[in-house]
Order: structure tokens, then sequence, then C-alpha cells
């Protein structure tokens, strides 16, 4: 067998010694792709998980939830105090007068008088009598008018058929807390309101019948002044004699004891003001005899209590237990010296301490609608109202 040969030509194996080698391309030199299968393993590199900051992920997490939390907060705090600002505007809004329909002239108060004073707002209860309300709930209202028959027996002398009108009204409190304790109003014999018209209108201008607005207004200062008011009442308690109540309503229950101790401590309060007149034993027996009066049980709540002055200055208390409706009055006893009922008169009237500066307020108020209207005509206006 014959053996072939290739004969290379020189400058041919020269030429391709001097050829450079070609590589093939990168791509073909990696490794093949393996493809993943559902019983293979992921493949997972520990790069990333050593470059894991545990501990400021930890803190970015926290300020997250801080500024959350306090951001929360922030509008919690934003909406209350929205809603109470709103709730303070309405409230403002609601305290402003309303104008209704009405033919009155701008700025006018129907229930006020050409002076200023309010008018008592008068409405009927279901027997149809006269009430003034008191704007309390406990006792909402009080009679305008009072009939009390104060005969006795006893050797005492009967008075039947007195109409007494009601002045003001207020509730007597207690305490820095206000506790209340009893709704007192005022009253006037009707027949006997002339008499003080003429006096207080007397005292402020001399040839008057009625009093203008700014003679009221200083009236109305000197009333509510303690040591004028003082005066111009223990003047009308001496001069006028008006035969007047006052009617004494406990709005919870309490016991005569307790009405005793307060009013003994008003009475000695006014007495020591002026010892003189009150030093000897006669007063002292006649306080004797205020204690005795008191001797008593319960009060319970809205029973009536009635102190009655007449124009001697005898005082006369009268008590009614059925809730005040006066059909089962009685009279718990009398004190003769006249000094008793003036000093306990002068606790509700005037002074620097009153027992409720409320009614004393608007006592005086009641007096401005008496001498704004002529002498005399008070009363007659009070007994047509009530026969009607």
């Amino acid at each position: 067998m014959r053996s072939t040969r290739f004969l290379v030509r020189p400058d041919v194996l020269v030429r391709s010694l001097q050829t450079p080698i070609r590589r093939p391309p990168q791509s073909c030199l990696r490794a093949p792709r393996q493809t993943r299968t559902f019983l293979m393993r992921p493949r997972t590199s520990t790069r990333a998980v050593e470059r894991l900051d545990i501990n400021g992920l930890r803190h970015k997490a926290y300020d997250y939830h801080l500024k959350r939390h306090r951001f929360l907060q922030a509008g919690a705090l934003a909406g209350v105090i929205a809603f109470t600002y709103t709730a303070y505007l309405l409230y403002l809004e609601l305290q402003k007068p309303k104008k209704m329909d009405t033919g009155l002239p701008s700025g006018v108060d129907p229930f006020s008088t050409e002076g200023g004073s309010k008018r008592k707002t008068v409405i009927h209860d279901a027997d149809g009598k006269e009430m003034v309300p008191t704007g309390y709930k406990g006792v909402p209202s009080f009679p305008r008018t009072l009939d009390l028959d104060m005969g006795t027996g006893n050797g005492q002398e009967t008075v039947d058929g007195v109409e007494y009108t009601l002045v003001g009204l207020g509730m007597r409190s207690v305490s820095f807390l206000g506790i209340y304790v009893y709704l007192v109003g005022y009253y006037i014999a009707t027949s006997d309101i002339a008499a003080i018209q003429s006096k207080l209108v007397k005292e402020v201008n001399p040839i008057a019948t009625t009093l203008v607005p700014s003679e009221r207004d200083d009236l109305r200062r000197r009333l509510l002044d303690p040591f004028e008011g003082e005066k111009l009442w223990r003047e009308i308690l001496d001069d006028v004699k008006p035969r007047s109540i006052f009617r004494i309503v406990p709005v919870k229950d309490t016991d005569f004891h307790h009405l005793r101790d307060g009013f003994v401590r008003a009475i000695m309060g006014r007495t020591q003001a002026l010892p003189k007149e009150h030093a000897d034993e006669g007063f002292a027996r006649a306080m004797q005899e205020f204690r005795a009066l008191w001797n008593r049980g319960k009060a319970p709540n809205k029973s009536e209590l009635l102190m009655v002055r007449d124009e001697r200055g005898v005082l006369t208390v009268v008590f009614d237990a059925g809730k005040g409706k006066g059909q089962n009055r009685g009279t718990v006893g009398r004190v003769l010296d006249e000094r008793v009922s003036k000093a306990l008169w002068m606790n509700y009237l005037a002074g620097r301490q009153v027992a409720s500066e409320p009614a004393r307020k608007n006592i005086v108020e009641g007096i401005m609608e008496f001498v704004e209207r002529p002498v005399g005509t008070v009363a007659a206006q009070v007994v047509v109202s009530h026969h009607v």
C-alpha cells in the first residue's frame, strides 16, 4: 500500500506561522446556563445577606412608627380643639338676643318697663291661680298673691282676708359650694303698697308722684348700698309699718332646728351693730320665745313656712307641711317684741351681708315696679287683676 505524502512549500509555512490564532467569542467560553426544574433547590447567594443591616432597619421602623403615632396624636388634639371652639362659638351665638317677628322697635325688651326694670312674668296653674315662675326646677313657681287668715283664737286679734302681693324672690344657699337650702319670697300687703310708694318717691323727689328713669336708677343704687339701703328699710319698717310676709319653701328635707340656728345667728349678727337697743331683759326673753317656736320636727321638701310681720311688728310663724298648697296652714306661735322681726327682716332686705343676695336684688327690682307708677295705682291694679 502506498503512503501519501503532502508537500508544503516553505513560503506557505512561514505565512501560516505568522498568522495569529483567532480565539472563539467569550460567550462561547461560558459554562452552559442551567435550567431550574421543580425538583432542584434554588441557588441563593450569601453575599446579600452579608450586606443586610438589621439594626438600621429596626431604627428606621421605630422612627416610622413614632412619627406615625405623633401624627395621630396631633390629629386627635386638633379635633378636640376644633370641637371645643365650635361649641364655644355656638354657645356665644345662642346667648345673643334673637329678633323675632314683632312690631316693637329694635332694642326694646317687651318684658322691661320704661325704666329698664323687669316685669314679673305671670302664668296660671291648673286651678287658674296667678303664679310667678322662679327659675328653679325644685320649686317652679310662687303664687303672685297670698290670701292669709291669721285668726288663731287664744285672745289674739283675728285678721281675715288680707291679701299680700309678691315683691321679689330668690334662693338661699350656703357654703362656698352654693348648696341650695330654701327659696324665699317677700310679700307686702296689697293695701300697704301705696304707703311704701309714697315713702320712697318722696325720699328721692319730695314733689313727685312717680319717678323718672334717672331717679329710679338713683333709688336702686341707694337700696343696694349696704348703709343707705339699711337706713331706708329701717325707716319703712318704723314709719310705714307695712304688713309683710317672708314665704320660705325648702328645696330639700330639713328640720326646724336647722332653720332656727340660721335665723338666730342672723338676728344676733344684726343686733350686735346696735347693742344699746337690744341689751335689755325684754329682748332676751323675746329671743327665748323665738327659739322655743322652733322646737318641732322635720320641715320636708316643698313644705311652706310663713313668717308674718303685722303693723305692730308682731312676728307670727305659720307652717304647712302639705307641699306648699296652703290648705293645712297652722300657726306655730308668735313673738310680740318687734325688734326680733325687724332684725330678721333686715337679714333679707339690706346690709353688707344678706341671707340671699339674689332675693335682695329681685326685691329691689320689684320695688322699682312700684315707684315707676303713680302712687296708689299698683294696689288698684293688683286687686282688680286678682278678682278678675
